[in-house]
């Protein structure tokens, strides 16, 4: 029998990465020159801007650009002699390390509101106690991402539905180990930021501790389509 190898197919913005650092190589884009807006490379690409900028800190994480939030993204002086093929930030051995930030909160979006309706109706006293410990942590300390996680993984705990929350604990898992989406959040995760979101999930904890499903859920959402929002701001302020 002739040995296989497994094959994995590139995530699309690997691929939009690998194109755009060819150009970079080829000199199509000089040392120090602003690439085109997120906006018009999504348009030539045929893709969404939240690949291309995906696609972006994935290049900057391998020097080729930098990227200045609220002016733009620039091209990186080559360090020596001619650049290597780009790594593109390698997969990591769970098989899931490449999935690209914005797949991995859309996940999140489907699961999560449903697991806080769950929790809602089924949580137990010490479990909404832990949620709230949780929740008032982020006040206190400087780290609050920390406690986000055990926030969020403490309501999945909660829900009364092993596989939910499972499948909740494992995208996680996933995000904490993407270099891309670590990447983002430094650009973007301000403290004002962490100040929204503690807000956000004050209201998640007041309708959990109510018992009051569908508020619960949406309060959720909310909070997650904001987070998205905030990830999605733009790098440049002429950017649409």
């Amino acid at each position: 029998m002739i040995p296989l190898q497994a094959v994995s197919a590139p995530r699309l913005y690997r691929i939009i990465a690998g194109q755009i650092a060819g150009r970079i190589r080829a000199g199509e884009f000089a040392a120090g020159e602003r690439l085109p807006s997120e906006r018009d490379l999504a348009e030539h690409l045929q893709v969404s801007r939240a690949s291309v900028r995906e696609a972006l800190i994935a290049l900057e994480l391998e020097g080729y650009v930098e990227v200045r939030v609220g002016t733009g993204v620039f091209v990186m002086p080559a360090q020596t002699g001619e650049r290597p093929s780009p790594k593109l930030v390698q997969p990591s051995t769970d098989m899931g390390g490449d999935i690209g930030p914005f797949d991995l909160l859309e996940t999140r979006l489907l699961l999560e509101p449903e697991s806080a309706a769950l929790a809602a109706q089924v949580a137990l006293p010490a479990q909404i106690a832990a949620i709230e410990a949780a929740h008032r942590a982020m006040n206190t300390v400087e780290e609050p991402g920390r406690h986000d996680r055990a926030f969020h993984l403490a309501i999945a705990t909660s829900c009364g539905n092993a596989a939910l929350a499972s499948a909740i604990a494992h995208l996680w898992s996933l995000s904490q180990g993407s270099a891309v989406y670590s990447r983002m959040e430094a650009h973007f995760v301000t403290q004002h930021i962490w100040e929204q979101a503690r807000l956000e999930h004050e209201q998640i904890l007041d309708a959990i501790a109510d018992r009051d499903a569908g508020r619960a859920r949406h309060a959720m959402h909310d909070h997650l389509v904001g987070i998205l929002a905030r990830l999605r701001a733009d790098f440049g302020r002429t950017s649409l």
